[in-house]
């Protein structure tokens, strides 16, 4: 292989490893900004008993389209402000 010859060497595929939670919408005051509790059920591991645990998450919502009671789908991103760390992907299901 002489010089003027380059060798192409292809990084590997890599997969989104992006976290997608969803939740209802909390809060829904701020600009830009909603706050969403996610529910998961976990089994105690003691007792073996189901219960569910709530984080809450702030999602950046850039149209402000998501409303309080909203069951929505958010995805993990980069840091966008302190607290920050998801955006909107789509509204599942309104408020009734």
């Amino acid at each position: 292989m002489s010089e003027s010859e380059s060798v192409k060497v292809e990084a590997p595929a890599r997969s989104n490893r992006r976290k997608f939670r969803e939740g209802m919408v909390l809060s829904s005051s701020m600009d830009k900004t909603l706050v969403v509790a996610i529910t998961e059920r976990v089994r105690h591991p003691r007792y073996k008993k189901t219960v569910q645990r709530t984080k809450k998450l702030y999602v950046h919502d850039a149209n402000n389209e998501a409303g309080v009671g909203d069951s929505v789908r958010v995805a993990e991103t980069r840091p966008l402000s302190k607290l920050k760390r998801w955006r909107l992907v789509e509204i599942l299901e309104r408020a009734k």
